[in-house]
């Protein structure tokens, strides 16, 4: 491992000015994926500022009804808080879904979102990979890719992100609040994520030495009935092979608000806006869910070895949102 500084901050500007003067540097929350990056040698910043002791370790609901999550809340706090709990379920089970215990008593919302692709190329410093060494090519493309991107890839790179709680978050239209030395900033979690094309190594939109401070939730009554599922290769401590977030509320039979978002199926967390669009308004029954899991995968590009996605998505649309409709109706 390269040798490298360490400093603990105890505020935000602090903290951004470090980065700013050195861009070499991360930030540090809780280290899960950076220090294991660092150990392969994927990632060799000069320095790690630690920033678990800023003041942004808190969820507060607010006056308008939206919920503020700091970015150094652990994942083990969010997923246990009350509120949460209780008006975004989706989100409580994407958290306890996605990592050990162990893992999400460290791991921090804000760390979580910044995750790096687990694409077993990019961890592999032996092996050329367009994200880590960008025009060096993307070998999953004809090698494994069992679990790759089927949706909004190019021929530069078809990882896929890693994260549960993005995908819950992105379903709930949440806001990510940052730091610069410019000032701060605010972009849509959906926004967050750059498309893949032809720069796949620049997978943010967040300036550069951003923090990120605080994501929010603003308010969603459909939240409230939403379910978050996860299908993996084995039972526990497995990334996703597909997955769902979904909240529905159906009234008189009739879908009148809807939120759908997937995850292990592009490079970042995917609003499936296409299948919102056909359920908006319509019946709640599996005929209607089933096209609308068709219109938002008709845009799938498989690659030979992970068509079963596709497959997998649309049972999960069908499946997750008849139970939802069966307890909207309860």
């Amino acid at each position: 491992m390269r040798e490298f500084g360490y400093q603990r901050v105890f505020d935000v500007s602090g903290a951004v000015a470090l980065l700013d003067a050195d861009p070499d540097a991360r930030f540090l929350g809780g280290g899960t994926n950076l220090v294991d990056l660092m150990k392969t040698g994927v990632e060799r910043p000069a320095r790690l500022v630690d920033v678990r002791e800023l003041p942004l370790d808190t969820v507060e609901s607010m006056r308008d009804g939206s919920l503020r999550i700091g970015a150094t809340v652990t994942n083990s706090d969010l997923a246990a808080h009350p509120e949460v709990r209780r008006r975004y379920p989706a989100l409580t089970q994407a958290v306890l879904a996605g990592a050990s215990g162990q893992l999400r008593n460290m791991a921090t919302v804000g760390g979580n979102l910044l995750q790096r692709t687990r694409c077993g190329y990019f961890a592999d410093v032996t092996k050329p990979c367009n994200k880590r060494v960008p025009g060096s090519g993307c070998p999953a493309i004809s090698g494994e890719h069992h679990n790759h991107a089927i949706l909004g890839a190019s021929d530069r790179c078809v990882a896929t992100h890693p994260s549960d709680m993005g995908v819950a978050l992105t379903a709930f239209d949440a806001v990510v609040s940052y730091e610069t030395a410019d000032g701060p900033g605010e972009v849509p979690l959906s926004w967050l994520y750059l498309p893949v094309g032809d720069t796949p190594h620049r997978e943010t939109d967040l300036p550069p030495g951003a923090l990120i401070t605080h994501v929010t939730l603003p308010p969603a009554p459909v939240a409230a009935n939403s379910r978050y599922r996860k299908v993996r290769e084995r039972a526990s401590y497995a990334f996703a092979i597909g997955s769902i977030a979904a909240a529905l509320d159906v009234q008189d039979g009739v879908v009148r608000d809807v939120r759908l978002a997937f995850g292990a199926v592009a490079s970042r967390p995917w609003r499936a806006r296409a299948a919102e669009r056909v359920l908006a308004g319509a019946p709640a029954d599996a005929e209607t869910f089933a096209a609308a899991a068709d219109a938002e995968l008709a845009a799938a590009r498989p690659l030979p070895h992970n068509g079963y996605k596709v497959t997998l998505m649309r049972n999960l649309v069908v499946a997750e949102l008849t139970r939802l409709a069966e307890e909207a109706t309860r």
